[in-house]
């Protein structure tokens, strides 16, 4: 209380003393005060030794003070100026708690005399504390199966303060499925009820946090705030769902045992058990898919179990079942498409079929040899099958359908060059590695005649004795036909002519099958030096088992008889042999070509008392040595075509004594006939 008055001091006095005695005695000898709580330091209450009629001057004389039992220290007077004022913190609900009075008592004790004041402070209630809950988080466990209008009870808010600042109101946060329900009995006893306005579904929404507001009274109004979380209790209204109904994997053939396919992961929107899964195949699987695959019940993983083979079954179907563990259990399904992939791991097949062997070396081109069909039971490029010949052989693969080919001659053949082909058809598939197979064909190619007899050479040349006896053996001609078996047999004639004044055949004869040449009657050097016959056939029309005649031109020279002698150890043939470094002339001595021209070449042979023997070149006559010196060996060859008879022959003979002996007279033919006679020997078989 401030009391103010104007006019005389003295006055003043006597008129406060009146007051205060009055209020002295009004209170029972107390002083009553107020105070908001939570006042600053220093903030003013009353001047209190005023109030008490004490001097300001003998309030330290008297040793004035303020005591309290319990609260002492929050209020204290200033001695000199005796107001009382706040010395600390004033916290009534620390002081008083719910209570509706709060007081704070003072004892004022003065001395000389002593004196003892009591004074009451009220201590007034401001709205300093929020409304409080007793749990920051409030838990609610709501059964997604009930019923709308279900009722949950909840902690109401309590308020520190008292009067208007601890009436509470509540406020529920917005939401679809709660409403709250505050029951006022009175201010102190609200019951708040949350009420469930619509069904709960766990799998749409399994927690709801709502937030509770309380707001007091009080000016300004202070609130307070509780989360009340709601679990939604599960029940098993939800089957097992897979993310896809069907699902489609591919895995090559032939993939290791424990390969997996595919991991499967259904879910269940319940929880718990509910919620709990387990996979298998569905009953109405078949045997062909539990063989191959397995199915782990917990994880859903699908492994391989047996061998996947592409070409024997390529799409497998499998219904897969997830039950849950609830009660009753519900289950969902879906369908696993394992496509098995092709892998390259068959070789193409080859057929040969409808082969026309052997084939004649005078097929047209085109002919049809084999049928060839190739097969692989891998698919796409692993199926896809290119054919490929043996490479440089007379013949080629022709496409004539998907995968069939048919092996035709592509050229010529020629049975005397290649009577048989060893032929390799490879048939290789477009894999990666590819694979390939090979079938063997072996071609025969049979003979057709067309080709004549061939003699080695043109032309031969043979030295006889004259005067051999009839029917001597004088050579044998040999002709070679290349084709085989009947075309290749030969069959020998003498190509008529005359000879002179008589024929040929009066003279010679060939045998038709071995080619003996034989000498009908004795020959006689004057009459008939050289004597040319050609073996053939008789005419051209005239055939032997189809086979074809190839002529022969065959001279025959006839030499003195004393220029061939034989050795003394009988029959002996030599070839004299010299060498250009043998530095004495009787050993032997070449001389460069005498008369050589483009078709002759000749060389003159000295020969020596020191000559040795040496056997000769197998195409000059067998048995024969040339005594003394000098010889001559003349060789002449002329082209195939030459209109000369003596197309290829060999003389042999001393130079000069040839040339002597052509000018003796008949007179002495016989004469020389018997030195012959007596100093060679019979070469008819040369």
């Amino acid at each position: 209380m401030v009391y103010f008055w104007q006019g005389n001091p003295g006055s003043r006095r006597l008129l406060l003393s009146l007051l205060i005695l009055a209020a002295w005695e009004a209170g029972s000898g107390q002083l009553h005060y107020s105070v908001p709580e939570e006042a600053k330091h220093g903030t003013f209450v009353g001047r209190i030794a005023l109030d008490l009629g004490l001097e300001l001057a003998e309030l330290v004389p008297r040793l004035f003070r303020v005591a309290s039992k319990d609260r002492g220290n929050l209020l204290e007077v200033n001695l000199q100026n005796g107001i009382l004022f706040v010395n600390s913190r004033i916290d009534r609900e620390e002081l008083c708690g719910r209570s509706a009075e709060c007081s704070i008592h003072l004892e004022v004790i003065v001395d000389r005399p002593m004196q003892v004041f009591h004074v009451e402070v009220e201590v007034k209630d401001i709205n300093d504390n929020p409304p409080v809950f007793p749990l920051k988080e409030q838990k609610l466990f709501v059964s997604e199966s009930r019923m709308p209008d279900s009722r949950f009870p909840l902690e109401g808010a309590s308020d520190a303060d008292i009067g208007a600042n601890c009436v509470l109101t509540y406020k529920l946060s917005s939401n679809d499925y709660f409403t709250l329900d505050v029951n006022s009995k009175n201010h102190e006893n609200k019951l708040v009820e949350l009420v469930l306005r619509k069904p709960l579904d766990r799998e749409d929404a399994s927690a709801h946090n709502l937030f509770l507001t309380a707001t007091d009274g009080g000016k300004p109004e202070l609130t307070g705030t509780v989360q009340l979380l709601v679990t939604v209790l599960d029940v098993n209204d939800n089957a097992p769902t897979f993310e896809q109904s069907e699902y489609e994997i591919r895995i090559f053939e032939n993939s290791d045992n424990g390969t997996t396919v595919i991991r499967l992961n259904a879910s269940d929107r319940d929880e718990g058990e509910n919620a709990a899964i387990l996979y298998s195949f569905n009953s109405l699987v078949s045997t062909m898919v539990t063989d191959q695959f397995s199915i782990d019940p917990n994880t859903g993983e699908i492994v391989v179990q047996g061998n996947l083979d592409f070409e024997q079954v390529n799409l497998y179907k499998i219904r897969i079942d997830a039950t849950d563990k609830g009660h009753p259990p519900m289950a969902g399904h879906c369908t696993v498409l394992v496509r098995v992939l092709d892998k390259n791991d068959n070789a193409p097949e080859i057929a040969l079929t409808s082969l026309s062997l052997p084939v004649r070396e005078d097929a047209q081109f085109g002919t049809v040899i084999a049928l060839i069909r190739v097969n692989d039971l891998d698919s796409g490029a692993n199926g896809q099958v290119t054919c490929s010949l043996t490479p440089h052989v007379p013949f080629k693969l022709v496409s004539t359908f998907k995968n069939y080919y048919s092996l035709v001659l592509d050229s010529p053949l020629d049975r005397e060059s290649v009577s048989s082909y060893g032929l390799v058809v490879t048939a290789r598939d477009g894999g990666s590695p590819s694979l390939w197979a090979t079938a063997s064909v072996s071609v025969e190619v049979t003979d057709v005649n067309d080709n004549a007899p061939v003699f080695p050479q043109p032309e031969y040349t043979v030295f006889v004795k004259e005067n051999n006896p009839p029917g001597c053996h004088i050579f044998t001609v040999s002709a070679r036909d290349a084709d085989t078996q009947e075309n290749a047999l030969v069959s020998y004639s003498l190509v008529e002519r005359r000879v002179g004044e008589r024929a040929l055949s009066s003279y010679v004869s060939v045998h038709a099958e071995s080619g003996k040449v034989y000498a009908l009657q004795p020959l006689d050097h004057e009459e008939l030096e050289l004597l040319q016959f050609q073996p053939r056939q008789p005419n051209p029309d005239w055939r032997y088992s189809a086979s074809l005649r190839a002529g022969m031109h065959s001279s025959v020279h006839l030499e003195e008889a004393g220029i061939l002698r034989a050795g003394p150890g009988g029959p002996d043939q030599q070839w004299p042999t010299v060498s250009s470094a043998t530095p004495e002339p009787e050993a032997g001595e070449v001389s460069p070509p005498v008369g050589a021209g483009v078709n002759s070449n000749s060389w003159t042979f000295k020969y020596g008392p020191g000559n040795p023997k040496q056997s000769g070149p197998g195409e000059l006559p067998d048995k024969f040595i040339i005594p003394g010196s000098p010889a001559i060996i003349s060789i002449r060859q002329e082209p195939t075509n030459s209109q000369i008879d003596k197309s290829d022959f060999i003389t042999f003979g001393k130079k000069e004594e040839t040339k002597k002996k052509k000018k003796k007279k008949k007179g002495n033919k016989t004469q020389e006939k018997k030195e012959k006679g007596n100093s060679t020997t019979d070469n008819s078989d040369q």
